[in-house]
């Protein structure tokens, strides 16, 4: 098995170009990889937040829907070739894509409906699926090591049921967790690793709904105490990231590791 160089080395960003998964692309330029970013078009946060990230060198953005295969074998072709024309390995996958199923139905148990179950799992935890098998095919093809970080929630573990009762989001960011344990186990002695973050409520574009509602706020102050209280910010998150997929962690595996500003911790 040959090391993974970190010079320019790719990594994935699966959900690259707005709120954490953008903060997470800028991160790794900075650290000198290239990127290849995969995500949507054309939305307002997008050409808010990822102007940047679009106009960087190092950046190559596969723009498509995280749930599709298709989307997922392309952003693979292009990282590869990326590589190939660096002369280095792919690194690392970041996972961040997923989001709220409120909008497609999601809600407290007995209130979900079929669709917003199945839309909510599909998007929380089967893109995270074809993400992953995606970049385990190659590794194991090219008998290479890699790193998969894959991000989740803390209400996978730490329910808030007076202001974020979303079961369907709540059971998607635990099967995250399951499948991200299962594979750091089965892969190791492969030089794989599989490791999740489960970020608190941060300021992102998914976010702002609830962070400018003056009672989730009030109750942030006290759930999210660190730092003065509330929201997080989405380089707080990026940071062990990029740190998770570099080197220096590469005796880390199988880890869940919330950065929640104490929410875990905090009774609200």
């Amino acid at each position: 098995m040959q090391p993974v160089s970190d010079a320019r080395a790719v990594v994935i960003v699966v959900g690259g170009t707005t709120g954490i998964g953008a903060a997470i692309v800028e991160r790794l330029l900075a650290e000198h990889h290239a990127v290849v970013s995969v995500g949507l078009a054309g939305s307002a946060s997008e050409a808010a937040e990822g102007e940047a990230t679009e106009r960087a060198a190092g950046v190559e953005q596969v723009i498509g829907d995280a749930r599709s295969v298709e989307t997922i074998d392309r952003a693979i072709a292009v990282a590869i070739a990326s590589a190939e024309r660096r002369s280095v390995a792919i690194a690392g996958l970041i996972h961040v894509a997923g989001g709220s199923g409120r909008s497609l139905g999601d809600g407290p148990l007995d209130a979900i409906t079929d669709s917003g179950w199945s839309g909510t799992l599909d998007w929380n935890l089967g893109s995270v699926f074809l993400s992953n098998r995606a970049i385990v095919r190659h590794w194991l093809a090219t008998n290479s090591g890699g790193s998969v970080v894959n991000l989740g929630s803390v209400l996978a573990r730490s329910p808030a049921p007076e202001h974020f009762a979303t079961h369907a989001y709540a059971a998607a960011k635990a099967g995250l967790i399951g499948l991200t344990t299962a594979c750091a186990a089965h892969y190791a002695p492969h030089d794989l690793r599989f490791n999740a973050i489960l970020p608190g409520l941060i300021d992102t574009p998914m976010a702002r709904r609830a962070i400018g509602d003056p009672t989730i706020r009030d109750y942030l102050q006290r759930k999210q105490p660190l730092r003065g209280g509330g929201p997080g910010h989405p380089d707080d998150v990026a940071a062990l990231a990029t740190w998770l997929v570099s080197p220096a962690a590469r005796w880390i595996t199988g880890q869940t590791i919330a950065v929640d500003g104490g929410w875990s911790v905090s009774e609200g």
